[in-house]
């Protein structure tokens, strides 16, 4: 075991400013934990930019190292539940956000936020799904329990080329779902065509405000990645007794909505949290995404980042400029 690892670190050298850089820390510097895990993948998400960028909703203490998905091998354990050598995936909790994260080569946790990676699923695959694609996956399950099925018309998905609207597209694809794409990115309709979506919408359609209360029933299902007017005209869609899973707030945290839809068509809005979802539930996805739920064709997805190329993808990412999944391998 080495003394020290590599790092991508988040520093705090003024006020409201940051420094990244990726540096050597000692392994015995990590916060207290039950399990010690050596990192082999993990991934980019949108609240990994937020927390190199300082976002104080996301990470309050500096320096700090982010990541908030690890794929890995236990190498130190004090738990019953896992031993020496098993292979186990870290998603939520505070991994990343006030916790060291998957940005380094090594993490302590306690082993209650660890799964065992299932038979069936990789673990450069899981980190290819990471936060975003167990997201887009925990939307769809919950859709599902709320009555969607393909029978009951298209399924619109927002932030589609992102990675939990990229992914919720392939998956719905997957499962029989006639899929509608939201994008801001007219260049990228052949890369949605490509992963499922039968049409794909501009942005600008679905951000005009308006003071109808409702609009004609056109949708089965919604996975809402972005909040703001265009998860709430996607709303003022839905089919009678149909569900929107809002899961982000790329867009806006605000809803400018009448209780109109839910009243009168009786439709349902529905939250989808990744982060404090108990781990059993977490277990149950991650089941499913290595069994019926398996999605061909991963890498298609794939950006492959190291520590080095990190800050880069993390400016692109907050501009809204990156597609699919950013897969970061961390040095063996």
């Amino acid at each position: 075991m080495p003394d020290t690892y590599t790092a991508f670190q988040v520093t705090k050298t003024g006020d409201r400013t940051y420094e990244r850089q990726v540096t050597d820390l000692e392994i015995a510097g990590l916060p207290d934990g039950d399990l010690l895990i050596k990192v082999e993948y993990s991934s980019l998400n949108y609240k990994d930019a937020l927390s190199a960028t300082g976002n104080p909703g996301v990470t309050r203490n500096f320096p700090h190292t982010p990541g908030i998905d690890v794929a890995g091998t236990v190498v130190e354990s004090g738990s019953d539940s896992f031993a020496v050598g098993d292979s186990v995936i870290v998603i939520g909790f505070d991994l990343g956000m006030n916790t060291p994260g998957g940005f380094g080569q090594y993490v302590r946790i306690p082993s209650k936020w660890a799964v065992s990676l299932p038979s069936g699923l990789s673990s450069r695959e899981s980190m290819i799904l990471g936060t975003a694609g167990f997201t887009a996956a925990l939307c769809v399950h919950k859709l599902e329990k709320f009555g969607m099925s393909p029978s009951g018309g298209p399924v619109l998905v927002s932030g589609s080329t992102g990675g939990v609207g990229s992914i919720a597209v392939q998956l719905l694809n997957q499962l029989g779902y006639e899929v509608h794409a939201i994008t801001g990115k007219a260049d990228q309709a052949d890369f949605l065509k490509g992963i499922g979506a039968s049409e794909v919408h501009s942005r600008e359609a679905f951000e005009e405000e308006s003071n109808r209360p409702l609009s004609r029933e056109m949708w089965g299902g919604v996975v809402d990645t972005v909040g703001g007017v265009i998860l709430v005209n996607a709303i003022k869609a839905l089919k009678y007794g149909s569900s929107a899973a809002a899961c982000g707030l790329v867009s806006s945290p605000a809803i400018p909505a009448t209780v109109f839809p839910f009243i009168l068509r009786h439709v349902n809005l529905l939250g989808i949290d990744s982060v404090e979802l108990p781990i059993e539930e977490k277990k149950e996805i991650w089941d499913k995404l290595a069994g019926p739920w398996h999605i061909g064709d991963l890498e298609k997805f794939v950006e492959s980042l190291t520590l080095d190329t990190l800050s880069d993808a993390i400016d692109r990412i907050l501009k809204g400029q990156m597609v699919g999944r950013g897969l970061v391998t961390l040095p063996t």
